[in-house]
């Protein structure tokens, strides 16, 4: 998608990268647009809530469950989870989809498969967020 600014994309935003780079000529590095909302994302599923001590509500329950048995149900929560959160932190995007894969070969890692679209622009994204849960005793 060409990077030209239009209203609707403006909207998006424009900001510091995460995690913070430096760019090639030693300033930090930029993000725009749907880059920008695609790192929103991430860093809504990276936080815990209660990790920010003046937004308590703020992150996604999934941390929670870090310690939980690695079953359907475990599956069904950090779906679950992970939905309320970016329907509730996110007001750019209309959750499609949440897909969470365990496979087989890493019995304590999920692959959460959110599936989106970008309201201003009605562009389609998608990632893959790793987490991991150790499964208590």
């Amino acid at each position: 998608m060409a990077d030209t600014p239009t209203p609707h994309r403006e909207f998006l935003g424009k900001g510091w990268r995460f995690p913070l780079q430096v760019n090639t000529r030693g300033g930090l590095a930029m993000a725009r647009y749907e880059q920008r909302v695609e790192e929103a994302i991430v860093l809504i599923l990276a936080t815990a809530k209660g990790e920010r001590v003046m937004q308590p509500d703020w992150g996604c329950g999934i941390h929670d469950l870090v310690f939980a048995t690695n079953d359907s149900r475990t599956v069904g929560l950090v779906a679950h989870e992970v939905r309320r959160a970016l329907v509730d932190h996110e007001a750019r995007i209309d959750v499609l989809d949440v897909q969470v894969d365990n496979p087989a070969e890493s019995p304590n890692l999920l692959l959460i498969r959110v599936n989106y679209r970008v309201r201003a622009t009605n562009a389609i994204g998608n990632l893959v967020y790793p987490y991991h849960i150790h499964e208590s005793r």
